[in-house]
């Protein structure tokens, strides 16, 4: 068997075709080494003024998607040059992918649509990697964001593939800084004032600690206002600013201080009671088991009440 042919065909093509993965292999590894600072000298002015943990999620969500973008169009061009060595005719090549990409289009609407829709949150900068966000009714944080679907992690550990293009309204929890939302109930019997001024002095104690002060915005809260007469008590509603997705961990800690500093104040939180009011007609007694009488609490006065509460 005469091999000149194959070899001639392998010095001659396959060396050509060696360089071009060579090169592909090279403009990977320089993407990948440029990109990151690119888009980080980049949003650092464009971004100027905002939060460096703000600046750090967008970087992170535009450098994943340019690597895998690049990465997609490197292997591509890569695979068209082969080709071109191989024989093949690119040029009809393109022309038969453009009437099936057009035939595509319309059997796969949904993933167009998809993708156009993550061109639209990406641009817009709704949300990055590491913010807390609602979207398709899906509470999680996102774990990843492409042009066509966005990965959620829940609480429960659950990892939710959420396509873009189901996407209509977006609840960001974690854009440039967050709240800590608060109702505090306290008994009836309280002094409000009093309450308000050891609410206040336990978040600036809070502010104050080195662990916790640089997670928080607000030095002092917001006492806003007495939200609601409760069943069982008065709920005052504190808010207070807090650092991107901290509000959580600020609003246990603040919950646990004040459990404590109540308890030393003898300030009461309220638990659900109910009280059992008789009315001015009061039975004086009321017959057992064993059909004797029985006297009733309250019984020979004009008024009565009874107060039950949880395992009484």
């Amino acid at each position: 068997m005469n091999w000149d042919p194959v070899m001639d065909w392998l010095i001659q093509h396959g060396t050509r075709i060696a360089i071009i993965l060579a090169l592909a292999v090279l403009f990977y590894f320089l993407l990948k080494k440029t990109a990151p600072p690119a888009v980080k000298k980049s949003l650092e002015q464009t971004m100027k003024g905002q939060p460096q943990v703000e600046v750090e999620k967008r970087c992170s969500t535009l450098t994943s998607l340019i690597l895998t973008s690049g990465s997609a169009i490197i292997a591509v061009v890569t695979l068209f040059l082969i080709l071109a060595q191989v024989g093949i005719n690119i040029a009809a090549l393109v022309a038969g992918f453009g009437i099936l990409g057009i035939t595509v289009a319309f059997a796969a609407q949904s993933t167009v649509k998809d993708l156009i829709a993550g061109f639209v949150i990406t641009m817009e900068n709704q949300y990055n990697v590491g913010d807390v966000v609602k979207i398709a009714e899906i509470t999680g944080l996102v774990e990843g964001v492409n042009l066509r679907r966005t990965l959620l992690r829940d609480l429960d550990g659950i990892l939710h593939v959420v396509p873009n293009g189901e996407i209509r309204t977006t609840s960001n929890f974690t854009k440039a800084w967050s709240r800590a939302n608060l109702d505090i109930s306290v008994a009836y019997k309280e002094d409000l004032d009093r309450v308000m001024s050891v609410l206040k002095r336990t978040w600036e104690e809070l502010a104050e600690d080195p662990n916790w002060g640089p997670l928080m915005i607000s030095k002092t809260p917001t006492v806003l206002r007495v939200n609601d007469f409760g069943d069982s008590g008065i709920i005052i509603k504190v808010v207070g600013e807090t650092q991107p997705i901290q509000q959580w961990n600020i609003m246990g800690e603040f919950r646990r201080r004040i459990k404590r500093t109540f308890d030393e104040e003898g300030i009461e939180i309220p638990w659900p009671h109910t009280k059992l009011y008789f009315g001015n007609q009061l039975l004086s007694s009321i017959p057992d088991s064993h059909g004797s009488e029985k006297p009733l609490p309250g019984a020979g006065t004009t008024g009565g009440s009874l107060d039950k509460a949880p395992n009484s």
